[in-house]
C-alpha cells in the first residue's frame, strides 16, 4: 500500500525528494512557505558541479588564516560573535579538515557527486527544462602560475580517480572561449562535464511542475510544527493541519530548528552568500560561467543578467545582511570583465546549510519511525538534489540504494 508522505521544504532537495516519491506512486504533499526554488536554491551560481568531489575544508594553512583574519576578504568573511555562538560545530569542522580525516571524507562525498548530472538528466527531460541547461562546463580562472599549477595537479587526480573531465587552458585558448578578460588572468581550468543553468529558481520550479504532473500536491503555507500522531505524523501550518504516514524534513538551513523540537540536536551551521545581477556589455557578452579562483567569487551569464555570487560569510542565519563582501567582489569583478550597471535595488541573501564533516544528512531519524532527513548539503544542494531524491526514495521504499548511505546517516551526530 502506498504510504502518504509530506515533504517539508521546496528547494532543490525537497522538490527532488517529492518527485522521486511521486514517481514511485506515493501520494505526496509538498509544503513550503514560499514557491518552489525561491529560497537558497534561487540564489546560487547555477552550476551542477560534477567536478565538486572535494568539499570545502576549513582553512588550516597560516597564509590563508592571516589573510582571512582582517575580515575584509571576498571569499570568506565572518561575524565574530556568531562564530562564538557556533563554536562547537566550527571546531568540529576545523578538526575534520585535517588531512587524515579529510582524505576519508572525500571518497564518501565523491560517491554522491558522481550521481549529480546523471540524476538531473531525467528530471530535466521530464520537466521540459533543457532550454535552461548548458552542458558546456565552466571556467576557473587563475592569476598566478603557482595557483594554477596546484589546482591542475589536483584536477588530474580528480580526472583519474573520480570520472571528472578537465582541461588546462593557456591565455590564448582562454581568449578563444571568453574574450575581454583582464590581462591579469594567465589561464584557467575548463571543467567539462559540469552543467550550467541560466535560472536556478526556474529549474526548481520546472521540477516542481513535473512532480505535480505525477499527481503530487503542493501547498504554500508557513510551517508551525511537526509531531508524531496516532497514524504517523501531524504537520501544522498557518493554513491548517495535515497528517501522513511519513514526513521528510528538507528545509535546508531551517531543518535543524524543526529537528530540535523532536529531540535531535544537530550541529548544523550556515555559510551565507549574496548575489547581484548586472547588465551585459552592449557590444560583447559574457559567454561562460567564470570563477575568479584566487579572489573567491563567480560571474554567470543568466537570464536575469550577469550574476555575481560571493564566497561564504560565516554568520547566524537570522543576522542582518552585510553587503561589504559583495561590494568588494564587485570592485574586483569590474576589473576582470566589463559588467554593466546593477539591475536590482538590493542584493539577494541566502544561507547554505552545512555540517561539521561536510557531508549531508540523508536517511531515517533513529528515534522516530516514519521521520526522514534530507539536509545539510552545504554548497551543493543544487547539485545534489536529484541524487538525494533518488537515494532517499530508495531507502524509504526498502530498495537497495545506489551507493552506501552509511556515511550520510544522522547517527554520526546523535544516538
Amino acid at each position: 500500500m502506498s504510504r502518504e508522505t509530506i515533504v517539508l521544504g521546496a528547494g532543490m532537495v525537497g522538490v527532488s525528494v517529492a518527485y522521486h516519491l511521486a514517481q514511485r506512486g506515493r501520494p505526496v504533499l509538498l509544503i513550503d512557505r514560499r514557491s518552489p526554488g525561491q529560497e537558497t536554491s534561487f540564489g546560487n551560481a547555477g552550476i551542477i558541479q560534477r567536478e565538486a568531489i572535494y568539499p570545502y575544508p576549513f582553512p588550516h594553512d597560516l597564509k590563508t588564516l592571516l589573510r582571512v583574519l582582517p575580515n575584509r576578504g571576498i571569499d570568506i568573511r565572518y561575524r565574530p560573535m556568531d562564530m562564538v555562538a557556533a563554536a562547537g560545530p566550527l571546531f568540529s569542522y576545523w578538526r575534520n579538515s585535517f588531512p587524515k580525516r579529510y582524505e576519508k571524507i572525500v571518497p564518501e562525498y565523491a560517491s554522491l557527486i558522481a550521481l549529480s548530472t546523471q540524476e538531473h538528466a531525467p528530471m530535466i527531460a521530464a520537466a521540459g527544462a533543457a532550454h535552461l541547461v548548458r552542458e558546456e562546463g565552466w571556467l576557473e580562472l587563475y592569476r598566478t602560475a603557482q595557483a594554477l599549477d596546484g589546482r591542475a595537479q589536483k584536477a588530474r587526480i580528480a580526472v583519474k580517480d573520480y570520472g571528472v573531465l578537465a582541461e588546462r587552458l593557456d591565455r590564448r585558448q582562454l581568449d578563444r572561449m571568453q574574450p575581454d578578460l583582464s590581462a591579469s588572468v594567465i589561464g584557467a581550468l575548463h571543467w567539462q562535464n559540469s552543467w550550467t543553468v541560466a535560472s536556478p529558481g526556474d529549474l526548481v520550479l520546472a521540477y516542481a511542475k513535473a512532480f505535480e504532473n505525477q499527481g503530487g500536491r503542493w501547498l504554500r503555507a508557513e510551517l508551525r510544527s511537526v509531531a508524531p500522531a496516532a497514524n504517523g505524523w501531524r504537520v501544522t501550518t498557518a493554513e491548517g493541519a495535515h497528517e501522513a504516514a511519513e514526513v521528510v524534513i528538507a528545509l535546508g538551513p531551517w531543518s535543524a530548528r524543526f529537528a530540535k523540537t523532536l529531540g535531535y540536536h544537530l550541529p548544523l551551521f550556515v555559510k551565507r552568500g549574496y548575489h547581484m545581477h548586472y547588465a551585459q556589455p552592449e557590444t560583447r557578452r559574457l559567454r561562460h560561467w567564470l570563477m575568479d579562483a584566487e579572489k573567491g567569487y563567480l560571474l554567470e551569464p543568466m537570464t536575469a543578467g550577469i550574476r555575481l555570487t560571493t564566497g561564504a560569510e560565516l554568520a547566524n542565519l537570522d543576522a542582518p545582511p552585510n553587503y561589504g563582501q559583495l561590494d568588494a567582489a564587485e570592485r574586483v569583478a569590474r576589473e576582470l570583465y566589463p559588467i554593466g550597471q546593477r539591475l536590482e535595488p538590493l542584493p539577494w541573501k541566502g544561507a547554505r546549510p552545512c555540517t561539521p564533516d561536510m557531508k549531508p544528512i540523508i536517511g531515517p531519524a533513529p528515534k522516530h519511525p516514519g521521520l526522514w532527513f534530507a539536509f545539510g548539503h552545504g554548497h551543493q544542494g543544487f547539485t545534489l538534489g536529484p541524487a538525494t531524491g533518488r537515494l532517499l526514495a530508495e531507502m524509504m521504499e526498502g530498495e537497495p540504494p545506489a551507493i552506501d548511505m552509511t556515511p550520510f546517516r544522522v547517527e554520526r551526530f546523535c544516538a
